[in-house]
């Protein structure tokens, strides 16, 4: 008996020194270097001396220091690291300035602790923190305060060009700027503004686990530009840093020319396993985006980019790496949004009738829309009281004229019908439209008014839109309509209350309906099915409805590019960066056969897309471009997403987030 009751203390003390803490001193966690010079920087993480070393043993990802353990960031499992069975290994990780240091932790975690109730958004368990085996010292960054994240904005004068970024304290910034690199000598004043954890909503936004100090938002405006001229700029001060000269061209009046690049529902891509699945498919959106501008050469563009922007939903360091991750293309070209419902919807919303309830719940993680109202600035001044200590909503609806196009913004997120404020924007706006001047009108919105997805949650609201906006657009010869939401590619018929009008290929008569194109392919990887036959709803068979013209499952972006007297929008897929799908539309109204075929998930093709001047020049600059943006993002982000990927990681299971 009492060599049964010593072998079973003995065992009981083997296992407990396993987890105690104490009793791994031996580990050692090491981190090179420990001071950054700038988002993005990569560090090296080794370690070494971990006893009986286990495919569930993680490292954790902790920014304030002081984050308790169930507050990281972010994880990565050691096995992605080859020789993480010795009890050793290293993993390198590119780092975002969250404006406060990073630590790194070790834990064991075993099979036997997994909690059923405590995943991720895929429904894979979050690892557990009970046992640490190792902290870091802490790392920072050594830029002191200069700005990061800027992005570029179009106001209400077409001679102006706001410049929005971020810093860790509310001293005053400024911008200088100039035609010439080495000559910036006019300065412009940026104010400055923040939000606080109280003005979120809901968790995780207002929880610890969510919140995050957003910094401070810094927001100047460059004044009576020229027109269609390069400007160079920098954001900062003397006592706190400037940033690199960085560039853009203005907008030219004279010029009917139009070039802009649009689509939604991107998000942003992360090197580590976090709460939310995050969009690896960006980079390439951006990648492919960039090689673009770089193209035009001191042509004006922008980029529009149509709700579900980060798809941060409560984690806010997701903000910061999204406004990292496009800054390379927003700090040379105007980067335009409206408002979707992971950035707003909460149950408490303002609008929130009877027959939306299956539309509007609690995307939004809680921010009930305040860190889009603050990070961006949109023209105009649309806004609508939150009902609670947050800010009131902006950047709600909005225009402006770009060469030969009017360009509208909707929030389908908030009242639309009839009476509404919006609603009497739109109509005012859409009635006030010079076509001798801006013969297009591109309007677009979040949620689409057509879509042939199984998605039927949206479908009373679509009813709504169809009701009070669609004769809108008609009547006012809307030259097309662009929405998110699906995560796929989908062009419509010129279309009026799902009836097809004809084109006039053939000489007979036509109407200028408006063409309604779904555009959310830009990042989102969840992907909804097309809807089914509705006498067998559930064989995998997808017919295709007539006013459907193309269906693509390729994520991408598209194209525009237009003059007074023809628009022509390509469908871009992010797999080779080639046109999978083009429509071109005349100043009169009159649709144009488009060149992708009548497919589904874009199989099949009735030939090759026309190659238009523009195309051709892409693909001179392509490598050059390319070679240059992989070394910025994908050198960092995607290799350390691969890296730390281990071999046994979860297999995520989709939702149906949208």
């Amino acid at each position: 008996m009492k060599n049964s009751l010593t072998a079973f203390i003995l065992f009981i003390t083997t296992i407990i020194s396993l987890f105690n803490p104490s009793t791994q001193s031996k580990v050692s966690l090491s981190i090179t270097p420990s001071v950054l010079a700038k988002s993005g920087d990569p560090i090296r993480i080794q370690w070494s001396g971990i006893a009986e070393p286990s495919k569930l043993d993680w490292l954790g990802i902790y920014s304030p220091p002081d984050s308790a353990h169930e507050n990281f960031i972010g994880y990565v499992f050691l096995n992605s690291s080859a020789t993480w069975q010795s009890g050793s290994g290293s993993i390198s990780l590119p780092l975002i300035n969250l404006r406060s240091n990073y630590t790194f932790r070790v834990f064991r975690w075993v099979e036997s602790e997994i909690n059923p109730k405590k995943h991720d958004h895929d429904n894979n368990p979050l690892p557990g923190t009970a046992h640490l085996l190792a902290k870091s010292v802490e790392v920072g960054f050594g830029s002191g305060r200069v700005p990061e994240q800027i992005h570029l904005g179009f106001t209400e004068k077409a001679d102006e060009m706001r410049v929005m970024f971020l810093t860790g304290d509310r001293e005053e910034r400024r911008v200088r700027y100039g035609v010439r690199e080495g000559k910036l000598d006019r300065v412009a004043v940026a104010r400055v503004e923040r939000y606080e954890r109280e003005h979120m909503c809901e968790e995780p936004a207002n929880s610890s686990v969510g919140w995050r100090d957003p910094g401070w938002i810094h927001d100047g405006v460059m004044k009576n530009l020229k027109k269609g001229v390069r400007y160079y700029y920098q954001v900062g001060s003397d006592a706190g840093g400037w940033s690199s000269t960085r560039s853009f061209v203005s907008r030219n009046e004279d010029s009917d020319e139009t070039i802009a690049f649009l689509f939604g529902d991107m998000g942003t891509a992360t090197p580590y396993s976090t709460f939310l699945r995050t969009q690896e498919e960006s980079i390439a959106t951006m990648k492919w985006i960039l090689r673009d501008i770089e193209a035009l050469g001191d042509k004006p563009a922008f980029i529009s980019h149509i709700g579900d922007i980060s798809y941060a939903r409560g984690y806010s360091w997701l903000w910061d790496h999204f406004f990292n991750q496009i800054e390379p293309v927003a700090s040379k070209v105007a980067y335009h949004v409206c408002v979707g419902n992971h950035e707003y919807n909460w149950p408490s919303q303002p609008w929130r009738p009877e027959w939306s309830v299956g539309s509007y719940g609690k995307d939004g993680g809680g921010e009930c829309g305040v860190p889009y109202s603050l990070k961006f600035k949109m023209p105009g001044n649309s806004l609508e009281p939150t009902g609670t200590r947050a800010p009131a909503t902006r950047n709600l609806y909005y225009s402006f004229d770009m060469g030969a196009v009017h360009f509208v913004y909707m929030s389908t997120e908030t009242n639309f019908l009839q009476g509404s404020n919006q609603y009497n924007f739109l109509k005012h706006d859409l009635e006030s439209v010079n076509r001798n001047n801006t013969p297009f009108v591109v309007v677009q919105g979040h949620r689409p008014m057509y879509t042939t997805s199984n998605e039927n949650r949206d479908a009373p609201l679509r009813e709504k839109m169809l009701e009070h906006l669609e004769p809108l657009f008609v009547k006012n010869k809307v030259t097309l309509a662009l929405w998110g939401h699906v995560h796929r590619y989908e062009r419509f018929c010129p279309v009026n209350n799902f009836t097809c009008g004809s084109m006039g290929l053939e000489g007979e008569d036509w109407e200028a309906f408006p063409v309604h194109i779904v555009i959310g392919m830009a990042g989102q990887d969840w992907q909804p099915i097309w809807e089914p036959r509705p006498d067998h709803p559930n064989d995998p068979i997808f017919p295709q409805a007539k006013r459907s013209l193309y269906r693509g499952g390729e994520f991408g972006y598209t194209r525009l590019v237009a003059t007074k007297e023809k628009l022509q929008l390509s469908y871009v897929g992010n797999h080779d960066g080639e046109v999978h799908d083009m429509v071109e539309i005349l100043a009169s109204g009159q649709v144009l056969s488009g060149s992708g075929d009548s497919s589904v998930d874009g199989a099949g093709a009735r030939g090759e897309a026309p190659q238009s001047k523009f195309s051709l020049l892409v693909k001179g600059v392509s490598v050059l471009l390319l070679g240059a943006f992989i070394g910025y993002v994908l050198g960092f982000i995607s290799r350390s997403q691969k890296e730390a990927t281990p071999k046994n990681s979860w297999t995520p299971v989709k939702t149906d987030d949208i």
